[in-house]
């Protein structure tokens, strides 16, 4: 019986047919680095329709101004403001819209006028105060929209609407759909990069949730990048713990994970495969783009002597550049403060001064390099300020409540018309009268530049097809190149 079980093996295992097997496994091996990574990805994540044209934009840098930055002092000139300083908000152009409880108690809305000097710039024309010198000598590169407006008046549900799409927290952020739609160009980095300035104000927190990836899967969430020696939280080594023996326990546990999905056949589990690789990976990769020792001089006098203290806004836009060289797809910076309901010109000068250098400096040197062609700079936060004061007005003091209903934001770069100004507010600066934007409006013409189509961009979730825009949402035709 062994002798006969001995032969079966050797007949089954006998030279001609070791290389007639082997053959077959080197032509699928072939095959398979010939077809595209994605193709035999868990079918629930592929996506048939994106992207859906030719991207104007390759990748994205988004520079959100947490806290509701005020356009009447920055770029939204009101000169007639000059004329009713001190009067009374008109009824008439209030229209009985909602206010926050923190002005709705007040017997006086005292209208403001912005007390900074306004000057056109470039061949534009484009407003831009004092406080924004940097911002105005890049006006002709940028593409001015004055007519932004959203339906949430405070700050978690306006903040989650803007990067969510949906007031409610739970949903993808705008990065995460934006991995999720094309993945990454660079195998080595995430998708989806976030970093928040270090020595901003803090006014209003910021949750890890406004980049998540709500119910895609888990590897589009955005990774946060920190300044120091870990820009990201437990990917260095252990003391005493080598490479080898990373991917050696990086082996092993591939191996248990396979086990489970075979068992369970729960696709979060390669997800989560593959993010132990891609930390793997980023063990090399990480260091390389936070070493700013090749950037020349030159380069820090642009964006700003901030830009040599890791964490700062300015060399936040320094490391946007380097990763956004390097293909990451989309990078989000969050610079806290902007919410100044007292002390405004106090407090929205040191802002202006922490961000407008380096966010102009970014433009010129994505510009300079090649870059801005194909990618999208955006600026801007969850709303505005009001044109009335909160609390008391004085000779030099005041301070600016939310407003919803009409405040300013700014893109350059792939696939948006540079030099112009779309929309805008009545004499007072409180009403829309030309070209609307709203949050959903925007987030379709983002993910339209991208060579998204924001209806087909979709997953399937307890029974319904969710998207970024909701059930909303058309592009925004005049500002596209």
């Amino acid at each position: 019986m062994k002798e006969k079980l001995a032969q079966s093996l050797a007949d089954t295992f006998n030279r001609r047919s070791f290389l007639n097997k082997a053959s077959w496994g080197l032509g699928s091996l072939a095959l398979g680095s010939l077809l595209p990574s994605q193709l035999f990805s868990n079918p629930a994540e592929r996506i048939e329709t994106v992207p859906n044209r030719a991207p104007k934009a390759k990748r994205v840098v988004y520079l959100f101004q947490s806290g509701g930055p005020s356009q009447l002092e920055m770029f939204d000139y009101k000169p007639y403001l000059e004329k009713m300083h001190g009067k009374d908000l008109p009824a008439s152009v209030r229209k009985g819209q909602r206010l926050t409880s923190m002005s709705a108690q007040q017997s006086a809305l005292p209208l403001v006028s912005s007390p900074y000097k306004f000057t056109q710039h470039g061949k534009s024309g484009a407003w831009a105060s004092e406080l924004m010198p940097y911002t105005g000598k890049v006006a002709d590169d940028l593409c001015f929209i004055k007519s932004m407006y959203t339906e949430q008046i405070n700050h978690d549900p306006a903040l989650t609407f803007f990067q969510t799409g949906n007031q409610l927290a739970g949903r993808p952020s705008i990065g995460s759909w934006v991995s999720y739609g094309l993945g990454s160009a660079n195998q080595n980095l995430p998708a989806f990069i976030v970093m928040v300035s270090k020595d901003a104000p803090q006014d209003q927190p910021l949750y890890a949730r406004l980049w998540g990836n709500g119910f895609l899967p888990s590897k589009h969430q955005g990774v946060q990048f920190r300044s120091g020696n870990d820009p990201v939280l437990y990917l260095s080594n252990p003391n005493g713990y080598s490479s080898a023996d990373r991917r050696s326990m990086l082996d092993a546990l591939k191996d248990l994970n396979q086990v489970q999905e075979e068992i369970y056949g729960d696709p979060e589990v390669s997800n989560h495969i593959a993010q132990y690789e891609m930390a793997f990976r980023m063990q090399t990769s990480v260091p390389e783009v936070n070493d700013l020792s090749n950037e020349p001089d030159w380069v820090f006098d642009l964006y700003g002597e901030e830009a040599r203290n890791p964490g700062t806004f300015a060399a936040n836009c320094l490391m946007a550049r380097r990763l956004l060289e390097r293909d990451v797809k989309f990078v989000q910076l969050y610079h806290q403060g902007w919410d100044q309901h007292g002390n405004l010109p106090k407090s929205i000068t040191k802002q202006c001064k922490a961000t407008d250098q380096a966010s102009a400096a970014l433009v010129q040197d994505l510009k300079q390099r090649g870059l801005l062609d194909d990618t999208l700079v955006v600026w801007g936060g969850e709303f505005g300020r009001t044109n009335y004061s909160q609390g008391k007005l004085t000779k030099d003091n005041y301070g600016r409540d939310h407003h919803p209903r009409c405040f300013t934001m700014w893109m350059a770069g792939g696939g948006i018309k540079r030099g112009i100004t779309y929309g805008e507010t009545d004499e007072f600066g409180y009403n829309i009268i030309k070209n609307p934007v709203h949050v959903h409006d925007f987030q379709a013409t983002l993910l339209h530049l991208l060579g998204v189509d924001h209806e087909k961009l979709t997953y399937e979730f307890q029974g319904r097809r969710f998207r970024l825009t909701d059930v909303e949402g058309k592009l925004v035709k005049g500002i596209l190149a």
